[in-house]
């Protein structure tokens, strides 16, 4: 069997989407690299996933690309979600050390960030939905239009 029989073009496809969200996270967030981006997207979303109710964490989760759709639920216990840390403290706490990055980029910046980056790359009404879901202090770290 050659290389090109076995391809499978859906792979290269999620990949070449994780890059592009990575590389606008690192510009967004000034990191110096994609493997900070991925950090930093890792533990963002995490701590996002499980403050969710696990239904809109569901539906959060399909509108993200394959590989990063993984990361997203690696380790998830939909049972012990949402958590009932409901201020913006014990969400950033949650996140904290934020891996790789030396303490160079603050929780509440990396939450900004990507915050930023997913109201570009999902859909208007599941940010909605997941923005209606936090409480209003880490609702108003969400980007306004």
């Amino acid at each position: 069997m050659t290389t090109s029989e076995t391809h499978v073009r859906t792979f290269d496809s999620t990949l070449q989407t994780t890059h592009r969200w990575l590389r606008e996270l690192e510009l967004l967030a000034s990191l110096d690299n994609e493997s900070e981006a991925y950090s930093v997207l890792r533990a963002v979303l995490h701590a996002l996933r499980d403050r969710l109710p696990a239904d809109e964490a569901v539906h959060l989760g399909a509108q993200l690309p394959m590989l990063i759709r993984g990361f997203y639920y690696e380790g998830w216990k939909p049972s012990a979600t949402p958590k009932k840390q409901r201020s913006l403290e014990a969400f950033l706490e949650g996140m904290q050390p934020l891996p790789g990055l030396g303490g160079e980029l603050s929780p509440e910046q990396a939450l900004r960030n990507v915050f930023m980056m997913l109201d570009h790359r999902v859909s208007e009404g599941e940010i909605a939905d997941v923005r209606e879901a936090m409480p209003e202090e880490v609702r108003d770290l969400w980007p306004t239009h």
